[in-house]
């Protein structure tokens, strides 16, 4: 980065983080104030906390080379949003604004008992933990690439400034943080897509880009066939999506804590119905800027591979020349090809369209096995590394194409994804830890002064436990789906604890609590034996509890009748 990128990333970092800071200053200095912002913030706040929650640097990293290999097919995963924010605006917000809890487990407790409230919370606290590592581990990539640093230091120093600023700043200061955040998030990613299209050859223009795209199959939006082995059709994103959706924004309380905080009822149901109208477009958006740079890269030669630490370690290599001087034969042939496709569409030549198309295909195909080629090659020489570059795909564009300053830009625009999303975590992961177990079975007969200096602590604790986390998690491959996959391991299970809390007024707590521990057991297992698509674990974890826990009731009357 040139000194112009890195004044750009400094100035638009330190001015987000201290007008946040600045703002947040006048938030009372109790656990109300650190935790939810003492209950007061408007509609809009609420909705961009939510969306800068969900929007980790995941999102910005991750979601456009998720397009870029296969497709937009992805935003089906969120079909099922504005469902569940509907759900969520009419059952969950009243009840928990009514009861004025600080968690969403609170509830569980009147409702059941203490240990399913502990259990649920436990359900969360867990995989909100290990997502939270994955998410400290996408900006480490990024200054990993940039600097050259050791991605293991680097997991460390972005995880521990991530945890101080935390321990600084409570929920006022995040949300006002988030605020200004996802302004220049949009404004970055615009700017991004803009520059992809600006960079194509003079005679290509945004349509002409959609057309090829579309051509080549990354224009998948939809897929209407019902398949539970597809990761991504609308069945899976209105049906698993929804259970997914509704048990995130309503049983996890790093996004309940961000409504929670809405002044009244109907500011936190605004807040997340927006979230629900905004959030499609958003991620529309962020896959077609990967579907841009894929059309980019048919008229630039792209890298046989996107990680150049790990590129640079095998370049010396013959085998490696020799898969290079191919690529570039392939790549000359296939540009060629694109261009004849390009030429056909705008004179409407079916028969030249369908021929080019099959020599752009077979040339991609050709690049696709000297990719793999080059990944072989480096396991070769490096067993040890990381052969998935699913997530450098538009960090590795944005450093070699990008203008100055433009650069600096889309790195603080991610960065700061980063900083909100974790921010929003650590601040969930301490509510918990503190509310529903720390204050009600450890120490519950304290002042505010000692649990805001607990919840300070044990902030500082859960980063230093995300922080090992992320060294492990750099090898995961996409890291959009990672997170989500962990998270259908368990929200389906908690949904259901609070659909039976909700609707079946006659379930007891015993009942429920077996009956998610089992439900939580044979999810795993069905993950563990590739039963279906991820997004199914949802729902079949939501059904377990509830046909489970009906089981376990019914069984115990019949047992007190007897008795």
């Amino acid at each position: 980065m040139t000194n112009i990128d890195w004044c750009v990333l400094l100035l638009t970092l330190g001015g987000i983080v201290g007008y946040g800071m600045w703002k947040g200053r006048a938030s009372k200095q109790n656990i109300e104030g650190f935790l939810l912002a003492d209950r007061q913030l408007p509609w809009y706040h609420v909705t961009l906390s939510v969306m800068a929650t969900q929007a980790s640097a995941i999102t910005f990293l991750s979601a456009p080379g998720q397009a870029f290999t296969d497709g937009m097919r992805f935003v089906q995963f969120y079909f099922g949003l504005p469902l569940a924010m509907i759900v969520l605006s009419i059952t969950f917000i009243p009840m928990f604004k009514k009861m004025k809890v600080f968690t969403a487990y609170e509830f569980l407790e009147g409702r059941f008992d203490l240990k399913t409230r502990v259990l649920t919370s436990l359900l969360f606290l867990l995989p909100r933990a290990l997502s939270t590592g994955i998410t400290i581990s996408a900006p480490s990539i990024i200054l990993s690439t940039i600097l050259g640093w050791d991605l293991y230091w680097t997991n460390i120093l972005t995880g521990a400034l991530v945890t101080l600023y935390c321990m600084y700043g409570g929920s006022k200061t995040i949300s006002y943080t988030q605020m200004q955040q996802m302004a220049v998030v949009m404004i970055g990613m615009f700017l991004a897509g803009y520059m992809v299209v600006h960079l194509l050859p003079e005679k290509i223009g945004f349509t002409d880009t959609l057309q090829i795209a579309g051509k080549m199959g990354k224009l998948n939006v939809i897929d209407w066939k019902f398949d539970l082995n597809n990761r991504y059709n609308v069945w899976s994103g209105l049906i698993g999506g929804f259970f997914l959706q509704l048990s995130y924004f309503g049983t996890d309380q790093s996004q309940v804590g961000r409504y929670l905080s809405g002044e009244s009822v109907g500011e936190s149901r605004i807040g997340l119905l927006m979230n629900g109208i905004l959030k499609i477009p958003m991620q529309f958006l962020i896959l077609l800027v990967g579907v841009l740079v894929f059309v980019f890269y048919q008229f630039n030669e792209s890298p046989l591979f996107f990680n150049q630490t790990e590129l640079n370690k095998v370049k010396h290599t013959n085998e490696y020349r020799q898969i290079a001087a191919r690529n570039t034969q392939i790549f000359e042939t296939k540009k060629a090809a694109v261009l004849d496709l390009q030429t056909a569409l705008k004179q409407h030549n079916n028969g030249q369209i369908s021929t080019a198309k099959d020599k752009v295909l077979e040339a991609d195909k050709q690049a696709k096995v000297l990719r793999e080629d080059t990944k072989s090659l480096i396991k070769k020489y490096h067993p040890e590394a990381d052969t998935n570059d699913t997530n450098y795909i538009f960090l590795s564009f944005v450093t070699r194409y990008l203008p100055v300053g433009m650069v600096g830009l889309l790195i603080a625009v991610i960065l700061l994804a980063s900083m909100g999303s974790m921010a929003s975590a650590f601040s969930s992961l301490t509510s918990c830890s503190i509310v529903d177990i720390y204050k009600r079975m450890i120490r519950p007969d304290e002042n505010e002064k000692h649990y805001l200096n607990a919840s300070r602590l044990i902030t500082f604790a859960w980063g230093i436990f995300c922080i090992i986390v992320a060294q492990f998690s750099v090898n995961l491959g996409s890291l959009i789906e990672a997170v989500n996959i962990l998270g259908s391991w368990f929200y389906g299970t908690i949904l259901g604890v609070f659909l039976v809390a909700f609707y079946f007024r006659s379930v007891r707590g015993d009942a429920v609590f077996w009956a998610a521990i089992l439900a939580e057991a044979c999810v795993i297992y069905a993950w563990w034996i590739d039963l279906t698509a991820f997004l199914w674990l949802n729902l079949i974890g939501c059904i377990l509890v509830v046909v489970f826990s009906l089981f376990f009731n019914l069984f115990q009357k019949e047992k007190t009748l007897n008795n």
